[in-house]
């Protein structure tokens, strides 16, 4: 099936970036494009930092699963496929808006670490509002969507930010 993945928001290109920023990465969406694999499949290609990206992709929604049966087990093992065969960016935005988006999509990770953490700690346990935490850290809207869908700890539930707890496969 012909997926398409529309971006109308600027800070979606975030995610899309930090999805194939390391070789690693790009080799499993290229894998997860081309078939489905289980976590043990993930595991035995790219280790446990594959089997993290895949907790990575899924709360980015880039990938679908299913269940499959394998001969001789007795439960069936949650399998995994990227999503979109195509991504349409489809967004005007103001420059410093972009080059906002673009630079916490590129920023180094033990700057990104920092700012992760202060959202971290103010989201707190049951997770608050979005427009709360902005105002709390004095950040524009923009910064910290981006920060947010960059993050592995972090996700939006509707106008909440939570910290994220991925599914467990079995």
């Amino acid at each position: 099936m012909h997926r398409i993945k529309v971006i109308n928001d600027v800070s979606d290109l975030v995610p899309i970036l930090r999805a194939v920023d390391s070789a690693l990465k790009l080799r499993l969406v290229t894998r997860l494009g081309e078939a489905w694999l289980t976590e043990e499949d993930v595991r035995g290609e790219f280790g446990e930092e594959g089997v993290k990206t895949l907790a990575f992709f899924e709360k980015l929604r880039l990938i679908d699963t299913r269940w499959v049966a394998r001969e001789g087990r007795r439960q069936p093992d949650k399998s995994y496929h990227f999503y979109y065969s195509t991504i349409n960016i489809n967004t005007t935005s103001p420059l410093a808006e972009i080059s906002e988006v673009l630079a916490i999509a590129m920023m180094p990770l033990r700057e990104y670490a920092k700012l992760e953490a202060k959202i971290h700690a103010a989201v707190g346990p049951e997770g608050r509002f979005f427009s709360d935490i902005a105002e709390e850290l004095g950040m524009s809207p923009t910064r910290l969507k981006g920060l947010v869908k960059r993050s592995e700890r972090l996700e939006y539930r509707g106008h909440r930010i939570e910290r994220f707890q991925a599914e467990p496969a079995a």
